[in-house]
């Protein structure tokens, strides 16, 4: 058994280098800058939006070679829908084109495809290729590589509020049942363990909405780099820099048993 639960050997294409000593089991990247981009270089911006789609590329391969079994990539945003149709639906085609274009990969390479976030308000055809991608990655176990998309972090916990409740009104709970285990457990995200580091790109310092529940003792690294310029050296500086911290969880260096202030 491999580290996400299925049998295999492990491919010759995948060799985690020395320096990666510590690796973070599950990486998150919120994908800021394709606009930016684009500006800069006088282009239009879905011009920048698949220069991003090469990064897309360049990281998983990354995490993929160096053994990292989680990847989620914050790739568009509840607030997102209130962009320009224009923009929007160009976002949408690219969306569809990547998954048809890197299915092939996540096949050889192992790679489980999955999304988290509000699906009822993505066109039906992306729905559909979704649904068809992970369908045909569905016993791929060297790696998941989850998209975030019509994502929320306060949707996906009210929604988590809800479907408890429901369970309380049904009498199959009751309230003295939540703790933030079970409560986790609603989650659309509840398959993914909780990242490690997360990553956002561009220079903004904030986190946009995203894995509020999942973040609390997340290590949180930002960048100016724009997204479609990050590429393997400036992935390679993140995960150095998180292996260089002291991971507390509230715990002191003098007391990891207890608080001791």
């Amino acid at each position: 058994m491999n580290r996400l639960g299925i049998a295999g050997e492990e491919t010759s294409s995948t060799t985690r280098p020395d320096w990666l000593w510590n690796p973070p089991n599950h990486v998150a990247i919120i994908m800021d800058g394709n606009g930016r981009w684009a500006r800069k270089r006088h282009l239009p911006r879905i011009v920048g939006h698949r220069s991003g789609a090469s990064a897309v590329k360049t990281v998983v391969t990354a995490t993929r070679t160096w053994e990292i079994p989680y990847l989620t990539l914050y790739a568009f945003s509840w607030e997102n829908w209130n962009r320009p149709r224009q923009e929007v639906d160009g976002l949408m085609a690219l969306l569809e084109e990547y998954i048809e274009r890197e299915i092939g990969t996540m096949m050889d390479r192992e790679i489980r495809f999955s999304v988290v976030g509000d699906r009822s308000r993505l066109p039906s055809a992306v729905r559909e290729k979704i649904s068809w991608a992970e369908g045909r990655t569905a016993e791929n176990g060297r790696m998941v590589l989850t998209l975030a998309l019509s994502y929320s972090g306060r949707e996906e916990i009210v929604r988590a509020a809800m479907r408890f409740a429901r369970e309380v009104q049904n009498g199959t709970l009751s309230p003295d049942d939540l703790d933030d285990a079970v409560f986790s457990r609603y989650l659309e995200s509840s398959a993914l363990p909780p990242p490690d580091l997360l990553i956002r790109t561009s220079g903004e310092i904030r986190i946009s909405n995203f894995f509020l529940w999942q973040i609390a003792y997340t290590e949180l690294y930002f960048t100016q780099t724009l997204w479609p310029d990050f590429g393997e050296e400036d992935y390679r500086r993140a995960l150095t820099d998180y292996q260089e911290r002291k991971r507390r969880f509230g715990k002191s260096d003098d007391d990891r048993e207890g608080f001791s202030g």
